[in-house]
């Protein structure tokens, strides 16, 4: 990555590239259970075949309509391109190292075997032989490419191979035959019959990949020909879908259009087999329309992301301790989740706190005559969701449920689809929100009639509404029945379902442009605060830093003397450090057991009580900014407030176990402690947080952690 002196900003694809280069580096830290690091060795396949699918994609699109100016990073496309396929080739070399030289042997001595067909027993080969021709045989369909039979499509993902023939004549023909993905990729071998599986045999795990058993079995669909060999290849596609508006008459069957069409993208990457011989390269990209720099050869297995399905085995001694969340005292003191939230606003701290409660306030809902109306926002939720089911419930019910479905929600657009009719089936009105703007806020919302009138509980949120995940990220989720913010969440709705318009709320921040305004007003208070000698202070944490206009209002402050901490997981393109530039700002990124996901916006305007923490769904990027319909909402409570600060903000910024430093030429060096009392792992320290509670239930640390310690 180029150094500050030479560029004002770092690019964002290279910087993401280097956040997921950090991943693999969990994936090589033995401080990890075994099955841990396989974990994120697939995590970093999956998010590298999205990284090409959509940001690659959009790279290719410039080159190819000719958009070839400098971003503010100094770089153009075409050398954003050529940047990117050098790391990501020398990232890829890497990950295939980590998996042939170490997991895959470390998975060995551990009982877990990913076996070569030469390895097994004839008695083995006979059995996955019978399971080729019973289970893989009747789905196959080798497909030939000749003048009759034209180069068949190959869909995005999709795992084939190329299998090179010679017909009786001795003439060479060509064939695909597609790796099915409706069979498992990694097949157990059957149990060995000699002995009793009695002591070590019995945790004994052996896998073969399938498409090894394919391959030894070609003769089968290729009956009078020989086969010579067959070489594994991998397609991956442009999946961003654009919607235009001349399009969109019905925006649901738009985006069911356009899934189809995303089967059909251009060519982002071509891996290939590294055995295959050059003629055979040259006529998949040919009939693929791939460019030579889009092939990347690996000399193992390819789509490595399949690895993930090793996690679901039964060996907990090779897995994370796990972990029971909590469900915080207030909801389990108060009689029900209505009186808890009367009582004051509770704050959750997912994973460590209980998704439960979230599920339990919207089937109380549901359920409870008192409540007339009930409206949410839908992002992303899951295949199987309490939620959605206890929003038809709801329904059902008598009540008056409205739903933001966000049909534009990438790779979960199917998924919502399904959702969004089956709650139209029962009554439900729901709606697909604004064609050019996502709707990525995190709202819901309840409507009560109680003995004073109407009361409104509010629960805001920085992640989705999706039980599953709310196990595996940190985010934070509000409830309240603040009036002001009631209000505001239903000037929201009414924006999202109707045609009102509202640009100025009274608590939260709404984009597109109310969070860039408010957010930007913030850090020239701090710039006020900081010439007047009252010590600036900014503390941001959030998924990426991509958008220039934030980083060069964060260069203002530090130049002011504004003391600027950023806690970014991801892409950062601010250049930290730098002398008369950024000498006043810090940037950590943490990845670990569990993905980074709140962001927390917590700017000290003097100190005291002053101090403002706010929370939501948006990064510091252009889209989250100006193309999203996005939220941050205040804390007022203090001792939430004081807790986010000093109990969760501080944790990080001590971190040295999982947290790595952004230096000024944009390498991450990992923070190492200087003596054993130093190391300090703050998801751990989450994790083991004491039973000591503060009002309304807030679970705290068992030592205070202050900001600047």
């Amino acid at each position: 990555m180029a150094t500050a002196g030479e560029r004002r900003f770092f690019n964002r694809e290279l910087s993401w590239l280097e956040f997921n280069y950090r991943v693999l580096e969990e994936a090589m830290d033995c401080r990890h259970p075994l099955l841990e690091r396989v974990k994120f060795l697939a995590i970093f396949h999956s998010n590298l075949d999205e990284f090409f699918m959509i940001r690659v994609s959009g790279l290719k699109e410039q080159v190819e309509s000719g958009m070839l100016e400098p971003s503010d990073d100094g770089l153009t496309p075409p050398q954003q391109l050529a940047l990117i396929r050098e790391r990501a080739l020398a990232y890829q070399e890497l990950a295939a190292a980590v998996w042939s030289r170490d997991l895959r042997i470390l998975l060995r001595e551990h009982g877990i075997c990913l076996c070569s067909l030469g390895e097994l027993t004839e008695e083995e080969r006979r059995a996955l032989d019978g399971y080729f021709l019973t289970t893989a045989y009747p789905v196959l369909t080798p497909l030939a490419v000749d003048p009759a039979h034209p180069f068949p499509h190959i869909s995005n993902l999709s795992l084939s191979l190329a299998v090179v023939l010679r017909a009786g004549d001795g003439t060479e023909r060509f064939a695909r035959v597609k790796i099915p993905q409706v069979l498992p990729r990694l097949l157990p071998v059957p149990s060995r019959s000699d002995g009793d599986g009695a002591g070590a045999d019995a945790r004994q795990i052996r896998l073969v990949w399938l498409e090894d058993l394919i391959a030894a079995n070609l003769a089968h669909l290729f009956r009078g020909m020989v086969v010579v060999d067959s070489y594994a290849f991998r397609v991956i596609r442009d999946a961003d879908l654009e919607i235009r508006e001349d399009e969109a008459g019905d925006l649901l069957q738009t985006i069911e259009r356009s899934l189809v069409r995303r089967r059909f993208g251009s060519v982002t990457r071509l891996e290939i087999d590294s055995r295959m011989p050059a003629h055979i390269r040259q006529l998949l990209l040919n009939n693929l329309e791939a460019r030579t720099e889009d092939v990347y050869e690996a000399s193992g297995p390819l789509g490595l992301s399949d690895l993930m399905g090793l996690c679901d085995l039964d060996r907990p001694d090779l897995k994370d301790r796990p972990f029971l969340p909590v469900v915080p005292p207030a909801f389990r003191s108060a009689r029900d989740v209505f009186a808890a939230i009367r009582a004051g606003d509770i704050l959750l701290h997912h994973p460590y706190d209980s998704f439960d409660p979230v599920v339990e306030f919207v089937r109380a809902a549901a359920d409870d005559p008192d409540v007339l109306a009930i409206k949410q926002t839908i992002y992303r939720v899951g295949s199987k969701s309490p939620i959605v089911d206890a929003l038809a419930q709801a329904s059902l019910n008598g009540k008056q449920v409205s739903v933001l479905v966000e049909l534009k929600a990438r790779f979960d657009e199917e998924n919502n689809i399904e959702w969004a009719r089956a709650l139209e089936r029962v009554g439900v009105h729901v709606v697909y929100g604004d064609m050019a703007l996502k709707t990525h806020c995190k709202v819901l919302f309840v409507v009560r009639k109680e003995p004073d009138g109407i009361r409104r509980y509010v629960h805001l949120g920085t992640g989705n509404y999706n039980a599953k995940t709310a196990r595996l990220y940190t985010d934070l989720g509000l409830f309240t029945c603040n009036p002001d913010i009631a209000d505001d969440v239903t000037a929201l709705f009414n924006s999202l379902t109707g045609y009102s318009v509202q640009n100025e709320y009274r608590k939260l921040l709404v984009s597109p442009g109310g969070i860039r305004k408010g957010l930007f007003e913030r850090i020239d208070r701090e710039i006020a605060h900081a010439r007047e000698g009252r010590g600036g202070h900014i503390i941001l944490k959030m998924n990426s830093l991509t958008d220039f206009r934030s980083a060069e209002a964060l260069y203002r402050a530090s130049e002011a003397g504004v003391k600027i901490e950023l806690i970014i997981r991801a892409s950062c393109c601010l250049v930290p450090g730098v002398p008369g530039l950024s000498e006043n700002i810090r940037v950590i990124s943490i990845v670990g057991r569990f993905l980074e996901h709140h962001r927390i916006y917590y700017f000290r305007n003097g100190g005291g009580d002053a101090e403002e923490v706010w929370l939501g769904s948006a990064d510091m990027m252009q889209r989250n900014l100006d193309r999203r319909v996005e939220t941050l909402f205040p804390i007022d409570d203090p001792e939430i407030r004081r807790w986010l600060v000093e109990g969760v903000l501080a944790a990080y910024l001590r971190d040295t176990v999982q947290a790595r430093l952004l230096l000024p030429d944009g390498r991450y060096e990992r923070i190492l402690p200087q003596d054993e009392a130093a190391v300090f792992d703050s998801q751990a320290y989450f994790l083991e947080a004491g039973p000591h509670v503060e009002p309304r239930g807030r679970r705290k640390a068992r030592r205070s952690v202050r900001v600047g310690d």
